[in-house]
């Protein structure tokens, strides 16, 4: 038994047993002061580590001293002296302080006073009499003053409290006496928690859990605490509840800023954590794409157009701005906490054709997209009619000029003019590969200009007579450059074409009248 009882004194030394709990003890009554011939009853409370069927003995000692080996977890006591008990797979108890006095008059004290506890202080003679003229001093000060016996009761205790006490009291005119000095601690119900957050520099629009971690006294297992946390000691993030953990579900670069936590126990114990400053981290927009409804920026004329502007990454409230790619126009401009946003054009028309471009900003940087070109085909379907004889009209106004270009071509050969020869464009100043928006700004190409674009030499039989006119829109230039595509292939748009083959017979030097019709001499060759 002795062995056992060394290895069990040994043991924290050891480690073994560092995850064990410790034992508490409770007296009754409940003061460590009383008086010789007295008995008090001391109790080794095993709190829930242990199941209690499977204790088989609890061991008692006083001062290094084993005192005995009980059944129970029960010892009467009546000598003065430091007890502690240990059970068979405990570590040993803090130990408790008894005086059994021989005064007549003693100031009797509880053990274990914690945080928010009632505190009982009991002036006591030894035969019990009635004491007149009471008084209660602490460090020195008086501060209770009765004229009969009654205890001195302190609600709601803190540390504040703790010091040395003692009191005096009268039972005759003749006799003062005064008692002991007692040292009362009152103990912590609970240390100040820490809070832990996780992770502990999180990323924009991530997860963030908050722990406020504390931990009870065995000696009160069973005390029932509340838990909040707040953001800058002003913003509330949660009431007061019995979990000791808050997740945030998305933090953002504004929920930056110093966390702390709280506990508080019905006693009316409450504390702050120290603070923690929570760094946000953003992620800066990247994968900038601008497409459109319908698709691939194909509008109908009449109909709405929707610029739709996404990232691929980014956190946090982002910038999304909408440009015309030609004149660099700004078409509109939404904040969102959002990766996608989306700008609606009501009923598109011809004058919205063209190059576009998006942009993202979230603070960390300025992020763009490729340019989007937007075609507008058709008409509204409640102007076909009105809109029919109009693209009739203006037929008839392109075929015209082109008759008249026939006629003087005509003349020309006729008089014997010279010919104008091939008309080609200039090439373009854009290089290839090079971005239609640098620093995101769209560029100003050329206005819309009218092109010659080929001329016929002296005409003999049977040769061709080929005729076009063609409109080029601003910015296709630099996008035809840009591409490798030819200007004639790609970008221009054909108003009017027409090839014709002389007429056999018809001779070069024939002269006509001026009233006669120039192209008489000439027929519409058929499309391949």
């Amino acid at each position: 038994m002795l062995l056992w009882a060394s290895l069990l004194v040994l043991a924290p030394v050891c480690g073994q047993l560092e995850a064990a709990s410790k034992p508490v003890i409770s007296l009754h009554p409940p003061w460590t002061v009383a008086f010789k011939g007295e008995t008090v009853t001391l109790t080794c409370n095993v709190f829930h580590f242990h199941a209690p069927e499977k204790i088989k003995r609890f061991l008692w000692y006083l001062g290094r001293r084993m005192l005995r080996e009980t059944p129970g977890n029960t010892l009467e006591v009546r000598d003065s002296g430091q007890y502690r008990c240990q059970t068979q797979d405990s570590l040993p108890s803090d130990q408790v302080n008894m005086i059994f006095s021989s005064d007549w008059l003693v100031l009797q004290a509880p053990h274990g006073v914690f945080e928010g506890d009632t505190l009982v202080l009991r002036c006591q003679t030894r035969s019990q009499e009635t004491l007149t003229s009471v008084k209660y001093i602490w460090n020195g000060k008086v501060i209770s003053a009765s004229n009969q016996s009654q205890d001195l009761s302190i609600p709601r205790a803190s540390s504040n409290n703790s010091g040395f006490y003692h009191c005096t009291g009268r039972v005759d005119k003749m006799h003062t006496w005064r008692s002991n000095a007692k040292s009362v601690q009152i103990q912590e119900l609970f240390p100040h928690p820490k809070l832990k957050v996780t992770p502990s520099q999180p990323t924009e629009g991530s997860s963030v859990n908050l722990s406020c971690e504390t931990q009870l006294p065995p000696e009160r297992p069973d005390t029932v605490l509340h838990f909040s946390f707040f953001r800058d000691r002003r913003v509330v993030l949660s009431d007061w509840s019995r979990s000791p953990e808050l997740q945030i579900t998305a933090i953002w670069r504004q929920d930056a800023g110093s966390y702390t936590c709280g506990a508080a126990a019905a006693q009316g114990v409450r504390k702050l954590s120290l603070p923690v400053h929570v760094y946000v981290q953003g992620v800066p927009v990247s994968g900038v794409l601008l497409e459109t409804q319908p698709p691939e920026g194909r509008a109908l004329a009449g109909e709405p157009l929707v610029l739709i502007c996404s990232a691929a990454e980014g956190t946090g409230d982002t910038t999304f701005s909408w440009y015309r790619e030609d004149t660099g126009e700004s078409l509109g401009r939404k904040r969102r906490r959002s990766q996608r946003a989306q700008l609606e054009i009501p009923a598109v028309g011809g004058s919205h054709a063209g190059g576009y471009f998006c942009t993202a900003d979230n603070g960390h940087g300025l992020a763009c997209s490729a340019v989007l070109n937007v075609t507008v085909t058709g008409t509204p379907g409640n102007r076909m009619g009105l809109i029919a004889a109009g693209a009739t009209g203006g037929l008839l106004s392109i075929l015209v000029p082109a008759a008249g270009l026939l006629i003087y071509r005509r003349h020309q050969r006729k008089s014997g003019g010279g010919s104008p020869g091939n008309t080609t464009r200039s090439p373009p100043a854009t290089g290839p590969g090079q971005a239609p928006h640098g620093r995101c700004q769209g560029q100003k190409d050329s206005p819309v200009e009218l092109q010659h674009l080929y001329g016929n030499g002296s005409l003999g039989e049977g040769h061709l007579v080929y005729s076009e006119i063609q409109t080029i829109r601003p910015g296709q230039k630099g996008e035809a450059s840009a591409s490798g595509a030819s200007l004639e292939d790609k970008h221009a748009t054909v108003i009017y074409s027409s090839v014709k083959t002389r007429l056999q017979g018809d001779s070069a030097g024939k002269v006509r009248s001026q009233h006669e019709d120039a192209t008489d001499s000439y027929e519409n060759v058929p499309p391949a």
